[in-house]
């Protein structure tokens, strides 16, 4: 399979770059590149004649795949295969691909620079500071929202993979410790805990787990109830896994709940992370011209 050549589409390559990464390995493992803009409704048009697929973000449904009868290999620029029908894929006899550990380090800071941001109350004191209350009232302000040290504490990771122990590694430095989860729906490990046994110990829960039918609304109103008055929750997986009206209503539609910190899907987004992505993609697609299953799924 070596020696044949490729039609490649990047489905999506706009959702990974905005110019500030280096296509070159892509474009020598890829054969015939062409990198388009995401637009749903041409999805069938562009895998028509295409041996290779790269997509990020947009879905590829059986009806999709049937109707690219060259499709040989669907690459992925991310972990998550939840928007490839993986059966249709094994259907029809197209590898499918995903990409681990390329956004660690992106991940694991935005971990904890939500954790930094919740504890030290940085948002509340850059609006007291700018609006004049601590000018006018620096005794009534100082000590108006409680830092807390995490030396001693307690972080508790569910989801024991690749971004939780990186997360994990960084809480060990603050001098926590550090508590994991049982996998939901499996047998218990030796060393961690049952879910509600976390939750009820942990100062910190951060969630690192895939979104599957076990964990789909796996912290709900009972799980949030079992949790400390003051600990942290931090979800930098998939929303999903959190029952978002069980927090307060929608809190993504309500800026007045107090220590809720909200961002877009942005934690793997550092530019290191996104070009380590598609080198990645670079390696899967040149293992799989070579007969390999690198990055394999299907």
């Amino acid at each position: 399979m070596n020696a044949q050549p490729l039609k490649t589409v990047f489905l999506d390559y706009d959702t990974v770059s905005n110019g500030d990464l280096d296509t070159a390995k892509l474009r020598e493992a890829g054969g015939s590149l062409v990198l388009y803009e995401s637009n749903e409704s041409k999805i069938a048009e562009r895998i028509r004649d295409a041996d290779v697929a790269l997509l990020n973000k947009l879905e590829l449904t059986r009806e999709l795949l049937f109707g690219a009868p060259r499709l040989k290999l669907v690459a992925l620029a991310a972990t998550g295969t939840n928007n490839v029908d993986l059966i249709a894929a094994r259907d029809r006899g197209i590898a499918v691909c995903n990409v681990r550990a390329y956004c660690t380090a992106s991940v694991v800071q935005q971990v904890w620079g939500l954790i930094l941001s919740l504890t030290q109350h940085v948002y509340e004191f850059s609006r007291l500071s700018k609006d004049g209350s601590w000018a006018r009232d620096e005794a009534g302000t100082v000590l108006s929202h409680p830092i807390r040290e995490l030396t001693g504490r307690i972080f508790g990771v569910v989801g024991w993979g690749e971004l939780g122990r990186g997360a994990a590694r960084v809480a060990e430095s603050f001098g926590m410790r550090v508590a994991i989860a049982n996998r939901p729906g499996e047998p218990p490990q030796p060393g961690r805990l049952n879910l509600d046994d976390l939750l009820a110990a942990a100062d910190i829960v951060s969630l690192h787990c895939p979104l599957t039918d076990a964990t789909r609304g796996l912290i709900g109103a009972r799980e949030l109830a079992l949790m400390k008055s003051d600990a942290l929750l931090i979800n930098t997986a998939r929303g999903a896994l959190v029952d978002s009206a069980a927090l307060n209503g929608d809190p993504l539609l309500d800026s007045r709940i107090p220590n809720l910190l909200v961002t877009p899907h942005i934690a793997w987004a550092a530019r290191e992370a996104r070009q380590r992505c598609i080198d990645e993609m670079a390696a899967n697609i040149r293992d799989f011209r070579d007969g390999g299953r690198r990055g394999r799924v299907v």
